[in-house]
């Protein structure tokens, strides 16, 4: 049986941050908005690419957000958060809440969801609403379980995807027949 590898080994500490970046910006994902609501009822956002799916039964998904944050401030507050899926068109909005302007909402036509009042952002490709169900550090980002309790999807728009630091328009091909 191979040796165990001792976790405080320093080979572990051989891939830099650059090496890092250029490895995981090799995977193609989809570009998010995760929204959540303050105790005051203010509005809070960030582009986020780190989602997916956990399990369909309960139906979980997961978000990773950067410490310290402003929406995960909120998110933590009021314990519910929106996962708006961003269609092909919304590149100009997936930059404005990846900056750090504050005043995210300001020019951004939302609508507070209907189970959680979390910011629901007009022609998505999909939107979910969820309940905070357990929140876990990871280096210097949190990872967030929520539970589905209210979806919705487009058949008809296209999602848009960051790929090695650009972001992208998803063309699908034909079915092979």
């Amino acid at each position: 049986m191979p040796e165990q590898l001792d976790v405080t080994d320093s080979v572990l500490d051989q891939v830099d941050l650059n090496t890092f970046r250029s490895v995981m910006g090799s995977l193609p994902t989809g570009v998010s908005v995760v929204t959540s609501v303050t105790a005051d009822g203010e509005p809070r956002g960030l582009t986020c690419s780190a989602v997916c799916s956990v399990s369909a039964s309960p139906p979980l998904l997961l978000v990773c957000v950067k410490q310290p944050s402003a929406t995960l401030e909120a998110i933590h507050q009021s314990s519910v958060f929106a996962v708006n899926f961003l269609s092909a068109d919304m590149t100009a909005l997936a930059r404005t809440f990846a900056s750090s302007v504050p005043e995210r909402f300001s020019d951004v036509a939302w609508r507070p969801g209907e189970r959680t009042g979390a910011p629901l952002l007009g022609s998505t490709v999909a939107l979910a609403e969820c309940i905070l169900t357990s929140s876990h550090l990871a280096g210097d980002h949190q990872v967030l379980i929520g539970r589905l309790v209210h979806g919705e999807a487009s058949a008809t728009r296209r999602p848009l995807a960051y790929w090695r630091t650009q972001f992208s328009d998803v063309q699908p091909q034909g079915l092979a027949g």
